[in-house]
């Protein structure tokens, strides 16, 4: 059995996820302008100095609440590169995996929030993508390591990578949040999945 963290880490722990549930409460109530430190302090009943221990600035919370969210639905291993299966196979399941992010309602609630604000300081919305960069996208990371094998024919999977995500994006993101559209029905996720994914190969698989 392993052994449990000490008490001071589990303390620091908890407040650390009060922290962040608190944050997404109130940006998503508040907006980005609105949300203080101080009120996210307050809803996560610890003090102004515990959330700066944890977080020096909004800009890096706010980064770390999006990152926070991708990866309690993604999971660690999600986009994990496996040689012996069909790139098909594996495409779908990514695709998958970002519906469910592209779903979930607190993510696209704060995406609306990190857009509001980006559009009010452009200097702010850069520091934010950088942010959220600072670890390379999961999907990226697939596409390198399936191009390194020699099953995808690219020099730059970064761009290959974008061009998939944006045949994904223009269909099951951008309409809800510019234009409040509902979330795609599962037929018409599988449609534009298997879709893009069959053109992503088409151009680019050996």
């Amino acid at each position: 059995m392993p052994r449990p963290f000490p008490t001071s880490q589990r303390l620091t722990d908890r407040k650390r996820t009060a922290i962040i549930e608190a944050a997404i409460d109130e940006f998503r109530a508040a907006g980005y302008e609105t949300t203080s430190m101080d009120r996210i302090a307050a809803r996560a009943e610890v003090s102004k100095r515990t959330v700066y221990n944890h977080f020096p600035s909004k800009e890096i919370l706010f980064a770390e609440i999006l990152r926070h969210l991708w990866e309690a639905i993604a999971g660690n291993d999600a986009f994990a590169y496996h040689a012996d299966r069909p790139l098909r196979d594996q495409l779908l399941e990514l695709i998958a995996q970002k519906f469910r992010l592209l779903n979930d309602e607190a993510f696209v609630s704060l995406a609306r929030v990190a857009i509001a604000a980006g559009i009010h300081s452009p200097e702010r919305a850069l520091d934010m993508v950088a942010r959220m960069s600072e670890r390379e996208e999961g999907l990226t990371v697939w596409v390198r390591a399936a191009a390194a094998a020699g099953k995808l024919k690219t020099k730059d999977p970064v761009f290959a990578s974008h061009q998939l995500e944006a045949l994904i994006k223009g269909f099951a993101f951008w309409p809800q949040i510019t234009l409040a559209q509902p979330p795609l029905d599962a037929a018409t996720q599988k449609k534009v999945a298997e879709s893009a994914v069959d053109m992503f190969l088409g151009h680019y698989a050996c």
